[in-house]
């Protein structure tokens, strides 16, 4: 747990497991009290014990922790979509910042070190589907910065395809305006030896509706953290996640949902296979319901599904209300293998094993792609999910 000073309870020095009998210290009581700043020098060194850190490989991603990032604006291929503008920002628009802050080092380190910021505005009532690729990145370590933006009564979808080599760290700020309807997925297919840490800011406006989806499929270190702020009377939000962790592979999510309005709803579902050994995926899922938030309604998960030996999945779902007049919330998380009865179910239909394991795996994941709403997308990942059992079969 977080601590901090009484008389700086929401400081730097915060940032520590230990301490306990240290004087004029206290616990962090709150998911909403965690310290946040975008200067890099205002966290003290990452040990790997802080809270945020203590289940990540901390010395693979410590370049884009506390080393020099290069945050110059990079290539990308985007289709035209009409209702949807992109284009480069400067440090000091209006823009940047609305959704959210850095909470953690490397964060704030990329926050300091981008150049320009990609601009994703999606203005009409019905936009175009839109697809931003990037995958000439490199190995060199860099700094990103992308704002989405939703404008009042808008509707779209927004897609963050991840591809090739990468040393990466970045910010993903999004802005759903009143009575907008944005689906933002991100989706991560990168190198095997590719380190790509990501934050994403959202808040959600009155009667605004969110659906945010993660898909980590790739890479050596992959660590997406999606926090989003129901902060107008009636929005909503959905967020999903998909992961499929190869050996010595290690995809990590913290998913944070704040409801501060009033009669606001939040699901959260994310589901991951491991397979290999030393496939390691975290999980650590935060609701808070303020004490504003009268009439919310929330609820999240969390899937595993464990399938040889050697793996390892962290689970931890966090639930924190602070206004006892609410519809209902809760929260599950459950690990583990393969259900012996499904599969003697289908072997005794003539299913050979190992095709019993595959139509278990993908039914088991397809709940997440089918949330997309783009039927071409949700082809191409299921083939991908495909791809990855049959790289663990061979």
């Amino acid at each position: 747990m977080s601590i901090a000073t009484t008389d700086q309870q929401h400081g730097a020095k915060a940032h520590s497991d230990g301490g306990w009998d240290a004087p004029g210290f206290v616990p962090v009581q709150s998911r909403a009290e965690r310290f946040a700043s975008n200067e890099p020098a205002a966290y003290p060194d990452v040990t790997g014990r802080e809270i945020e850190w203590k289940y990540t490989p901390v010395d693979v991603v410590r370049p884009l922790i506390d080393g020099e990032l290069d945050g110059s604006p990079y290539a990308y291929l985007a289709n035209e979509a009409d209702g949807v503008a992109l284009d480069w920002i400067d440090r000091d628009d209006e823009r940047i910042g609305v959704a959210g802050a850095a909470e953690e080092k490397a964060s704030a380190n990329a926050w300091a070190s981008f150049e320009r910021a990609l601009s994703i505005t999606v203005s009409g009532e019905q936009s175009a589907p839109v697809t931003v690729t990037r995958t000439g990145l490199g190995d060199a370590a860099r700094a990103g910065h992308t704002v989405i933006r939703a404008l009042p009564n808008a509707s779209g979808l927004v897609v963050l395809q991840n591809g090739g080599a990468a040393t990466l760290s970045e910010n993903v700020e999004i802005v759903v305006e009143e009575g907008a309807r944005l689906t933002v997925v991100s989706v991560q297919e990168w190198d095997d030896d590719a380190v790509h840490l990501a934050s994403h800011f959202a808040v959600v406006g009155k009667d605004a509706f969110l659906k945010h989806i993660v898909v980590s499929l790739g890479g050596r270190v992959v660590r997406v953290n999606p926090s989003t702020r129901l902060a107008g009377e009636g929005s909503d939000t959905e967020s999903y996640g998909l992961y499929y962790a190869d050996a010595h592979q290690h995809l990590e999510q913290r998913v944070y949902v704040h409801h501060e309005g009033a009669n606001t709803r939040g699901r959260v579902t994310y589901k991951g296979a491991l397979q290999g050994e030393g496939a390691h995926t975290v999980w650590v899922g935060d609701v808070l319901i303020g004490t504003d938030a009268a009439g919310t309604d929330s609820y999240e998960q969390n899937r595993n599904l464990v399938l040889t030996e050697g793996t390892r999945a962290d689970s931890v779902p966090n639930l924190e209300i602070e206004t006892g007049d609410i519809l209902g919330a809760g929260h599950a998380s459950a690990t583990g293998r393969f259900d012996d009865e499904q599969l003697f179910y289908l072997q005794a239909r003539g299913i050979s094993e190992e095709e019993a394991r595959r139509l278990v795996v993908v039914g088991f994941l397809a709940e997440i792609v089918q949330r997309i709403g783009d039927p071409a997308l949700e082809e191409r990942l299921h083939a991908a999910v495909e791809r990855e059992l049959a790289r663990g079969a061979a």
